[in-house]
């Protein structure tokens, strides 16, 4: 059922990285399973307990390597000729921009993060420490 899930999203979106991804995506993916995974149950933790101040460095390098993979799947989209591939891709501006629509919030909530993490000033507090 999965597997039907899957040829239908790519099908209707037009989205043949999902059905023969690019060996760049296929690192991404890697990355993904194991460098962002396990980053999520130690957020889910930091952000729900609160208080906890450490999760600032951990939360920036996450949404900046999420942030600068998605740039390049955004890229890809946007510009890549797709009339080459095995799987039906976009192929009008409007289908790029279906597509490209789907794959944003992956990017903004990252941004999200990181601007919190870099602006809040709760997580930028910098102690101040006493000079002897």
């Amino acid at each position: 059922q999965l597997t039907e899930l899957l040829q239908w999203y790519a099908a209707t979106f037009k989205d043949p990285m999902m059905l023969q991804p690019p060996e760049w995506f296929k690192a991404f993916i890697y990355c993904e399973a194991l460098l962002q995974l396990p980053f999520f149950p130690v957020a889910v933790y930091a952000f729900l307990k609160g208080g906890c101040k450490w999760i600032r460095t951990p939360a920036i390098i996450y949404s900046t390597h999420v942030a600068t993979t998605l740039f390049a799947i955004l890229a890809h989209i946007l510009f890549h000729d797709f009339s080459k591939s095995k799987h039906l891709g976009p192929q009008t501006q409007r289908e790029r921009l279906v597509l490209l629509s789907i794959y944003l919030p992956y990017l903004l909530i990252p941004l999200l993060i990181l601007f919190t993490m870099l602006y809040n000033p709760y997580y930028n507090h910098v102690e101040k420490r006493k000079r002897k």
